[in-house]
């Protein structure tokens, strides 16, 4: 079995000592603890092992692949709140049952190719927003972290609501997505989009990992489509006025004011333009049977 580096993040909501300690123990390798914002991309890049595990959540999942060297498997064990990436690759949510399949996925070298999104230079595995979408997780950002974690779902639905009423219950176009006007946009590189609790949010229902990127983008909200468009959300449905595109290589988004950016859930600050572009089948990950 090739060696594989094990990083985790102690902070993150799901990981504790004990946990960490266990899944090392399932893997058969030492622990390396990130300790810093920005340190497990330092640990990818910098390892000469066969390949990556990490467990903690999808901000730490973000910075290992910006920091992968091609060609390098990774493995994913979920240690956050929502854990987008390995829940949406079919892995267990128990951490303990996630690593015994990738180590029986490292033993054999079953991999799954996927592809990869990229905004403006950064990476990013399964969803990226430009506008409304990425201040709400700005605004949930800001609450601040208890013990390292971040705040419960309920939270976001609160954003949510706090964000829409400083509008007016009203989101107008702000931006253009190659040229054509939109409120704001979300990026999908597989479904479901997220996940609020168990319950899947099935934002772009067509977009898979081995394709291109899918675009949701509305041409604009009132509060009262609010429900419409969350039912719409979670059956996979398409809504009117709304943009969609799917599985396409790239495009380019331009802002009338510079605008929040964020992707697998991690704020990238204000951008007057957004280049997205998909690098297709650019990361082996282990899967399970």
């Amino acid at each position: 079995m090739p060696q594989a580096l094990l990083i985790v993040n102690p902070q993150a909501t799901a990981v504790t000592a004990n946990r960490a300690a266990a899944v090392a123990g399932i893997l058969g390798t030492d622990v390396v603890e990130t300790e810093r914002a920005g340190h497990a991309t330092e640990l990818a890049a910098e390892s000469d092992a066969g390949s990556v595990v990490v467990f903690g959540g999808d901000g730490v999942f973000n910075e290992v692949i910006n920091g992968l060297r091609p060609g390098i498997p990774l493995g994913v064990i979920p240690g956050g709140g929502s854990s987008v990436l390995p829940r949406a690759l079919g892995l267990p949510r128990r951490p303990e049952d996630a690593a015994r399949q990738i180590l029986d996925a490292l033993g054999t070298g079953r991999t799954r190719r996927i592809s990869i999104g990229r905004v403006n230079d950064r990476r990013f595995a399964f969803a990226g927003a430009v506008g409304f979408p990425a201040e709400v997780v700005r605004r949930v950002d800001e609450l601040g972290r208890e013990g390292g974690r971040r705040p419960p779902d309920r939270a976001f639905a609160l954003a949510v609501a706090r964000a829409l009423r400083a509008r007016g219950g009203r989101l107008e176009p702000v931006l253009e997505i190659d040229g054509e006007p939109a409120a704001f946009a979300l990026v999908a590189n597989g479904d479901p989009y997220t996940y609020l609790a168990r319950l899947p949010l099935r934002l772009a229902p067509k977009a898979h990992f081995e394709g291109g990127l899918d675009l949701v983008a509305p041409l604009h909200v009132r509060a009262r489509a609010i429900p419409r468009l969350t039912v719409a959300a979670v059956l996979g449905r398409k809504a009117a006025g709304v943009l969609y595109r799917h599985d396409v290589d790239g495009f380019e988004i331009r802002c009338r004011e510079p605008l929040p950016l964020q992707v697998d859930g991690e704020d990238l600050g204000d951008v007057r333009e957004a280049v997205f572009e998909c690098e297709r089948s650019a990361l082996p990950v282990f899967v399970p049977r």
